[in-house]
């Protein structure tokens, strides 16, 4: 059974960092994918990040690119997403999700997601 757990969430302000964590259990960093996603109020779901865990690449939006840096520690089967640079709109609910490899819309199995919020 895949678990997911996401932490590391918060309110920061523009232009502040945080680092996401997301604990996997029952599935193993060394193959198939992992994304990261978000969703704000009112909006639609989109995908921020994506690493393909058997080759190492990994693939981000434009709207993060260059903000958003995603890593793992397969030791402690945990995929991390640092953010840079926040926005506004960056304010969601973050989540990760394993598939089968990036590039699928759909994913497989989701944690239950921690918020970013990003005021002044």
């Amino acid at each position: 059974q895949v678990q997911l757990v996401e932490s590391g969430g918060g309110l920061v302000q523009p232009g502040e960092s945080l680092r996401l964590s997301c604990e996997v259990s029952g599935f193993t960093l060394d193959r198939y994918a992992i994304g990261w996603y978000r969703q704000a109020p009112g909006k639609e779901r989109e995908e921020v990040s994506c690493f393909s865990l058997g080759d190492g690449s990994i693939y981000y939006e434009d709207f993060v690119k260059g903000r958003f840096t995603m890593s793992r520690d397969s030791a402690r089967n945990v995929v991390y997403l640092q953010l840079n640079s926040l926005r506004p709109e960056d304010t969601a609910v973050y989540f990760c999700a394993t598939k089968m490899w990036c590039g699928l819309v759909g994913f497989d199995d989701r944690g239950q997601g921690t918020q970013v919020t990003v005021s002044s």
